[in-house]
């Protein structure tokens, strides 16, 4: 269905409206980038910036501008006093005075120069931890507002289907649920600065075939409905998002920026979205150039508008010809009307309507003391511990000498993802200081372990075949009898990097030779502790069994606080408590993988590929233990109904340490195949030597939904098996739970409650 009703809207905002000239109205659906120059930080950007100048195009308004502070390093101050000047010029010299919606990319933080960096969204999900990536967000919206920016790219809502796709450290898990509440929480922390959060790429871009960037995507409506657009939904329902983007991808030959059933059915019709919806770099022309569904770019900007595509970023490369669409019937003047009714909405409920720009920043402190704990907290949180044979933890204290190696023990860029400003934009930029402090891992164990001799040596490169340096690195090892190797990713664009966007492999092994560089260490039998650094999942099958490392760290890119977090954790001051948001692959070959498959999808007697995963999603060790304990379900409950599930978590260990709690089910019998397991719900929980608590989790009906073979999302009466364990591969303790009755068709209000609340009944033992 495609919409022919204008949005509701203010008097004040239809007011303005009616005055508009089809020129103005046009105006306010573009970006302008007004100081890109030679800066490439965006595919293909260099072929399509618009030719108008920045005052022709500024003349009748400005919808957005494009990245006034992420494109090149600007100091802060400086631009905010370029900027607050502009907006002026927009008020005082366009007819309607209309400032223009100033958008920034934040995945990791603000992107721009000076500020904080915090970890990947990967790590977010690695954490489990909504409240504290809410947190980081609401951080990372004051520097935004502080600088008068509006609104953020971000958060990224795609759920990890491929390993082999360049854009996984850009994403948050793959289970939809762990996606949704985590992206969710990063939605509220930065609207509740007052800027506006924009979900990405709605919708099927990770789904891509084979892991290919912009590549075909082939999912079903069932797989869409039920693990690709929860996340999207859960963020618009319960996060209030302001803002969409479009995905890149075709869906079964349609793209979605051209397709009315995504932006307009799903997203307005269905969910009441009554926010923005903006194309993605370029996306508006990519219809004519690289889809080949419209004939020019005027089509393209006709096709893209009447799909619900209100702006186009990064600049108007098509908009500005949809006065030609219109005169030539490519497009009605309604769909304008609607789009500009729109920005006029959200620049009044931004605020913009009445800011008068008088007064610029003189500081700003884009990296505070509180944007650094919250970077070293979930640094911590976000930490995975694979495999401990019992080395870990170092003593802090020990004396002796301590081989750091590897060609990420003393990288800076091996701690952020591609989309940090250092890595997507300073790389451009070669001796220009980052603008932050950001240790690296071996100057953090300096500091970490003050009684200790530290021998570096690299090893090898990231990339690449060069093995000339792996003997005197194996030797190192040998002398001091305790190495930690450091190893994995280097984040970057299009072929410059080993992950990132652009960047897809074929194979899942550690870039270059730095396999045969651990390999070359353990064989000293020194005690090994490898610490990945990377973006992705990689095959690390030499991780356990014979001749394996004494211990392998998981970090996912973890920001500025990294190196230190990662110290504190191999010498005891802080115990790791992150969990796998993505299955470790056996190998390349067995993608695309994941945990939510039927039986069929997983191994079996009728193929001879075993799929099963190294570490199982949801794996993850600590320096205590924990125990899940009589897991029950109150009675037969009928379909639709709330489900209470209690579990009884003891820490068995000797320390203070967190777990992460995590209930699962299966849908025994359905009409359509469901998954093995499905995470349910979760919660990290805190515990002293020797504590025992009884946790409830309360599960909303939303939880146990399918889309059935009608099309409707629907809860079946039968059986669920319930378990607790430590990851989704492990039962600890099950319960079955029973919903007896008819079939159950969810409403709005049961898709409303898309989160698991607990409640904690404390003991003592």
């Amino acid at each position: 269905m495609i919409a022919t009703e204008l949005p509701p809207v203010s008097q004040r905002v239809r007011d303005l409206h009616s005055q508009m000239t089809l020129a103005e109205k046009i105006s306010q659906l573009v970006g302008y980038w007004v100081d890109q120059g030679d800066e490439v930080v965006a595919p293909m950007a260099g072929e399509m910036v618009s030719s108008n100048s920045y005052e022709a195009a500024s003349v009748n308004g400005m919808g957005h501008l494009t990245r006034v502070y992420g494109t090149r390093p600007v100091d802060p101050v400086e631009r905010a006093g370029w900027l607050w000047a502009e907006q002026r010029r927009l008020r005082e010299n366009s007819r309607l005075g209309i400032p223009a919606i100033v958008h920034e990319e934040c995945l990791t933080g603000l992107a721009a120069w000076k500020a904080a960096t915090f970890p990947t969204p990967l790590a977010w999900g690695a954490a489990f931890d909504p409240e504290l990536v809410e947190r980081m967000a609401g951080l990372i919206g004051e520097s935004m507002r502080s600088l008068g920016i509006h609104q953020g790219l971000a958060p990224v809502l795609d759920v990890i289907r491929d390993a082999r796709w360049g854009r996984v450290d850009e994403c948050i898990a793959e289970d939809p649920y762990l996606v949704g509440t985590i992206g969710t929480s990063y939605v509220r922390g930065l609207q509740s600065a007052g800027v506006h959060a924009t979900l990405k790429h709605f919708v099927g871009y990770s789904a891509s075939q084979s892991g290919r960037n912009h590549a075909p995507v082939h999912a079903g409506p069932r797989e869409l409905e039920d693990v690709l657009l929860p996340p999207f939904e859960m963020a618009i329902r319960d996060g209030g998002a302001r803002s969409v983007m479009n995905s890149y991808a075709e869906i079964d030959g349609e793209p979605v920026g051209g397709t009315p059933r995504y932006l307009t059915d799903i997203l307005r019709t269905r969910w009441g979205f009554d926010g923005v919806v903006v194309s993605d770099y370029f996306a508006v022309v990519f219809l004519h150039s690289m889809h080949a569904v419209a004939v020019d770019r005027a089509a393209a900007a006709g096709l893209a508008l009447t799909a619900g595509i209100d702006v186009e970023l990064p600049t108007g490369d098509a908009f500005l010809e949809l006065a030609d669409c219109i005169a030539n019937g490519l497009t009605d003047l309604v769909d304008v009307d609607r789009a500009v009714l729109r920005v006029l909405s959200q620049k009044e409920e931004l605020g913009l309507l009445d800011e008068t720009f008088e007064s610029p920043p003189s500081a700003v402190d884009l990296d505070s003391a509180e944007h650094r704990a919250v970077a070293r907290q979930l640094a911590e949180e976000s930490t995975v511990l694979l495999t401990n044979d019992g080395l870990l933890p170092l003593s802090a204290t020990a004396a002796g000498t301590i081989a750091v190696i590897g060609p990420n023990a003393d990288s800076t860029d091996a701690l952020m993802g591609c989309y940090s400003f250092a890595n997507h934009v300073l790389a451009h930029h070669p001796g220009t200081e980052l603008g932050f402090e950001i240790p690296t891992i071996l100057e953090a164990m300096r500091v970490e372990f003050p009684n200790a001799a530290l021998e570096y040596a690299r090893g090898c490169e990231v990339e690449g075949d060069d093995r000339s340096g792996i003997a005197a690195a194996a030797e190192a090892a040998r002398a001091a009898g305790t190495a930690v190797v450091v190893v994995g990713d280097r984040a970057g664009l299009f072929g410059r990097g080993t992950v990132g966007e652009g960047n897809d492999v074929e194979s899942l092994e550690l870039p270059g030779v730095q396999r045969e560089l651990v390999d070359a260490v353990v064989a000293t039998g020194a005690r090994v502790v490898v610490v990945v650094l990377t973006g992705r999942p990689y095959v690390l099958d030499w991780a356990i069994g014979v001749g394996a490392p004494a211990a392998v760290i998981q970090s996912f890119f973890p920001g500025e606080e990294g190196a230190t977090a990662l110290a504190a954790i191999i010498s005891g001051r802080v115990a790791p408590s992150g969990r796998l948001p993505v299955s470790m692959p056996r190998s390349a070959g067995a993608q695309p993988y994941t945990y939510l498959h039927p039986i069929l999808g997983g191994p079996s007697e009728v193929t001879s590929v075993d799929t099963t995963p190294v570490f199982a999603f949801g794996h993850g060790l600590g320096y205590s233990t924990f125990t899940h304990e009589n897991l029950t379900v109150s009675g037969d409950v009928a379909p639709g109904d709330t489900v209470e599930v209690t579990v009884e978590v003891t820490n068995s260990g000797d320390r203070t340490s967190t777990d992460v709690v995590q209930l699962y089910g299966h849908d025994l019998f359905a009409s359509v195949t469901r998954p093995v397991a499905q995470l349910l719900a979760y919660q990290r929980l805190t515990l002293a030597p020797g504590e025992r608590v009884r946790m409830t989790f309360v599960v909303p009906p939303a939880r146990f939904a399918m889309t059935a073979a009608s099309g409707v999302r629907v809860i079946e009466p039968g059986d669920v098996e319930l378990w607790v364990g430590p990851s989704c591969a492990a039962r600890e303790t099950e319960a079955m739970l029973r919903f007896s009755g008819a079939e159950y068709v969810l409403t709005t209000a049961d898709q409303r409650l898309a989160t698991a609340s607990v409640e904690h009944v404390a003991s003592s033992v």
